[in-house]
């Protein structure tokens, strides 16, 4: 087993379980990481989106892409729902738009800020959403070739 794997493990919550919950966005790192303050008043949450990957802030589009998810999303009240922690702490999470129901992570990925993250052969939850940004050359798909942030981080490194 890989150190990776057994990181997430730890993390992971039961099968098939969630852990929901209701909050306001009070800071956005970058275009797939946000900070949300639970409605019960205990200490914000740092949260990545899950199913996307965005830009890295240092990147091409990654100010951007963080821009746009702020305007979005920064105040506002979201429902998230956590399926399991990352070797970075963060909770995974699907985060909904809570006056609205609105998927956050389909809306980056829909408006082109982020990409349906890929596992193994697998096109991703918002492959649908980014197909359409890919054909309106929204966003990062705007670049003849933009580059996954994956590869990106390979061979950069994270941005200080």
């Amino acid at each position: 087993m890989s150190r990776l794997f057994l990181l997430f493990s730890l993390f992971a919550l039961a099968p098939g379980s969630t852990l929901a919950w209701t909050g306001q966005v009070a800071y956005v790192s970058d275009g797939d990481s946000i900070w949300v303050k639970p409605a019960d008043g205990t200490a914000a949450e740092r949260l990545r989106l899950d199913g996307i990957d965005a830009p890295e802030r240092c990147q091409i589009g990654g100010e951007a892409s963080r821009a746009a998810l702020r305007a979005r999303i920064l105040g506002r009240g979201v429902d998230v729902q956590v399926r399991a922690h990352d070797a970075y702490g963060r909770a995974l999470a699907s985060v909904r738009l809570a006056a609205t129901g609105e998927d956050v992570a389909a809306w980056m990925v829909r408006q082109g800020w982020a990409w349906s993250h890929r596992f193994r052969g697998h096109a991703g939850l918002y492959d649908a959403q980014e197909a359409e940004a890919r054909a309106a050359s929204r966003g990062v798909f705007a670049q003849a070739q933009p580059e996954l942030p994956r590869d990106f981080r390979a061979r950069h490194g994270p941005c200080q």
